[in-house]
C-alpha cells in the first residue's frame, strides 16, 4: 500500500462485476474472495475516502442470458436485479467484519433486508463515511449495472467511477482472450471508446460519464494493491477520460 500518498479522491464509486465474487469457481460466491475484496475496501475507507459500491450478478444470474433462452427480457432483468441484491447482502456481512459500518440502498423494494435507494440519505450515509452498496441496478429493465453505476457516481458526485476486471490490467484494443496479441491501451477517452466498441462499459454508460465528465479507471482487481494505488493518484490499469492521450 502507498501509505505516505496522500488520496487524490475524496468520494469513488467501485464497480464490481458478479464474477468478481465468484474467485476460481465456476458460479456462486466464493467467500475467500469477497473477503479478500472488503480488505481492499477497508484500506482505502482507513484513509478517508468515502466509498460507494455498484455490484452485479454475473455469478448469479444474467438477464441477457434468459432472454436469448426465450424469457421475457424484463422478466430477465428484474430477476438479475433481485441477484444483485444478494450479492450486496453478501458484501455487507464481509465489509462489516472487516469493521466498516455500510448501507445497502436497494432501487427496488426489499425493506426487510435494505434501505430504498434516497439519494440524499445515500449521501449523507457516505458523509457518516459509511460505505454505501447499491443493489438492484436502476431498479428499470433494459439498463446494466455499468449504468446504474455511472448514474449513481454522478448523483452522489463521485470523483471518479473504478472499474474492476477480472484477469485483464485495463482495456485492450481488442479482447486478449481469445487475440494473444491484443495491445494493452493506458489512456483513451469516452467518445473514442464508444466509437471504437472497446468493452469497457456498455454505451450508455459511457455516454453518461462523457457528457459529465467523470473519469473511469479500469484496473485488474487480482492485484489487492491496485485499488489503493489509484485513489493515490499511481498510474494503474486504464485511465477513460476526456482529455486526450498525451
Amino acid at each position: 500500500m502507498s501509505d505516505s500518498a496522500e488520496p487524490r479522491f475524496g468520494r469513488i464509486l467501485l464497480k464490481l462485476s458478479g464474477e468478481a465474487l465468484m474467485g476460481e469457481l465456476e458460479y456462486g460466491t466464493d467467500g475467500a474472495e469477497v473477503e479478500r475484496i472488503a480488505r481492499q475496501v477497508a484500506a482505502v475507507r482507513e484513509r478517508g475516502v468515502e466509498v460507494a459500491i455498484v455490484v452485479g450478478a454475473g455469478n448469479i444470474y444474467r438477464g441477457l442470458a434468459g432472454a436469448a433462452k426465450g424469457m421475457d427480457r424484463a422478466t430477465g432483468d428484474y430477476m438479475g436485479m433481485l441477484a444483485t441484491v444478494l450479492n450486496a447482502l453478501t458484501l455487507q456481512d464481509a465489509l462489516e467484519g472487516q469493521g466498516q459500518y455500510t448501507r445497502v440502498m436497494s432501487a427496488i423494494d426489499v425493506k426487510e433486508v435494505a434501505e430504498p435507494y434516497i439519494r440524499r440519505r445515500a449521501m449523507r450515509h457516505l458523509e457518516k463515511n459509511r460505505v454505501v452498496i447499491f443493489a438492484a441496478g436502476t431498479g428499470n429493465p433494459f439498463f446494466t449495472t455499468d449504468t446504474a453505476a455511472a448514474l449513481r457516481a454522478l448523483e452522489i458526485h463521485a470523483e471518479a467511477i473504478l472499474m474492476a476486471k477480472n484477469g485483464v490490467e485495463g482495456v485492450y484494443d481488442s479482447d486478449p482472450a481469445t487475440n494473444p496479441d491484443a495491445s494493452f491501451i493506458p489512456t483513451i477517452t469516452h467518445r473514442e471508446a464508444i466509437e471504437r466498441g472497446l468493452k469497457v462499459m456498455d454505451s450508455t454508460a459511457l455516454s453518461l460519464c462523457m457528457d459529465n465528465d467523470l473519469p473511469i479507471y479500469v484496473f485488474n482487481m487480482a492485484d489487492e494493491r491496485n485499488i489503493d494505488r489509484i485513489v493515490c493518484g499511481e498510474k494503474v490499469g486504464t485511465l477513460v477520460s476526456n482529455r486526450p492521450a498525451a
